[in-house]
């Protein structure tokens, strides 16, 4: 019983209350970490507190981290493609217990070369949560490797939106099966989860409204048409091979990804900065811009919350000049003329006069 080294890292060894050998990983390179670690151990032997470590790998784990998220989030397939790039980096077969400080801080740097630090952020959450849930079902029992380390700092202006030229650009650049799907989701805003998954069952042709729902908030919202969104479907109304409105023209089956098409789109077009989720936020700030309240664009967009909504009203940059503007008119019973002030570093000249504003809007 005591403590040895495998390669750079301490390791202890010691006998439970049971009498069973038990060897630990001390995940650090110092031997007075593993001497601490044994010293609590044998403490833990003593008071008969002790409790085997469980020997689960990232693979086993997620398997049952996704059984929870299924049953309790509506996310989930999110998280499942998260899981994939940790599992990509850390191992399918890799202990949790295994997975270190320096480990998780690595896969951020990776990460980072790839994605952007908010998709880093969403991953880096998600191993985090898995953390605590395996120490609260009893199958991890040390520290939380990712609570040390720091996320990315964020900046969510929420200012991208597609111009008038951007639009036309994209739809001239765009096959003609995208050109359909990003003018539907300007005009009806639209996830594009929605969109993939929307019936025909859900279109009332007679009072020209969409009755959506929204599998991320679990909610369902009616969306009305205006002539744009409704020529759009009377073109895929034409061609109808099954029960959902849009489908790859290919195989029949309904759409999975776009992105690939889109980004091809954007490229050939010179946009950059777009997604798709850019088509629903430029469909709230057009609304807005047209003078649209923010409760009738909350419902919309299907938001639970207004305080959600707001990321998507901002105005545009000529409407905050023309805004600005206005205030222009205010200045000309203002001015006002005053004696010379004398200043040491540059004096006025002799009657110069002196303009204030004598108040403020």
């Amino acid at each position: 019983m005591g403590i040895y080294r495998r390669g750079r890292i301490w390791w202890i060894d010691f006998y439970d209350q049971n009498r069973n050998r038990i060897q630990e990983s001390s995940h650090s390179s110092r031997k007075r970490d593993a001497e601490a670690l044994l010293n609590l151990r044998k403490a833990e032997v003593l008071r008969g507190v002790f409790r085997r470590p469980v020997r689960i790998t990232l693979g086993e784990f997620g398997e049952r981290y996704l059984e929870y998220a299924r049953a309790n989030k509506r996310s989930w397939q999110r998280d499942q493609q998260m899981l994939e790039r940790l599992k990509e980096f850390f191992g399918m077969k890799r202990p949790l217990t295994e997975i270190g400080v320096a480990d998780v801080e690595n896969y951020k740097l990776h990460r980072r070369k790839a994605v952007s630090g908010s998709t880093v952020n969403r991953e880096l959450a998600l191993l985090k949560r898995m953390f605590n849930l395996a120490a609260a079902w009893g199958l991890y029992s040390e520290a939380n490797p990712v609570k040390q380390v720091k996320f990315f700092r964020e900046f969510n202006t929420g200012t991208r939106v597609l111009s008038g030229e951007e639009e036309r650009r994209l739809l001239q650049n765009a096959a003609p099966y995208l050109q359909d799907l990003v003018r539907f989701a300007l005009h009806t805003g639209l996830r594009v989860g929605e969109i993939f998954s929307l019936r025909w069952s859900h279109v009332d042709w007679e009072r020209g409204i969409l009755t959506v729902y929204a599998a991320k908030t679990g909610k369902v919202r009616e969306v009305p048409l205006n002539a744009d969104a409704l020529q759009v479907l009377r073109a895929w109304g034409q061609n109808r091979r099954n029960e959902f409105v849009f489908y790859n023209p290919r195989t029949g089956k309904p759409f999975v990804d776009l992105k690939a098409g889109f980004r091809q789109a954007c490229r050939k077009a010179g946009i950059e900065g777009v997604t798709w989720h850019t088509l629903r936020h430029t469909f709230a700030s057009r609304l807005v811009n047209c003078g649209v309240d923010v409760v009738t664009v909350q419902e919309l967009l299907g938001h639970s919350s207004l305080t959600v909504t707001m990321r998507y009203t901002h105005t545009h940059l000529r409407a905050k000049r023309e805004a600005v503007q206005q205030l222009s008119r205010f200045g000309d019973n203002w001015v006002t003329v005053g004696p010379s002030l004398p200043q040491k570093a540059a004096p006025l000249s002799p009657g110069a006069p002196v303009t204030t504003l004598a108040g403020s809007c």
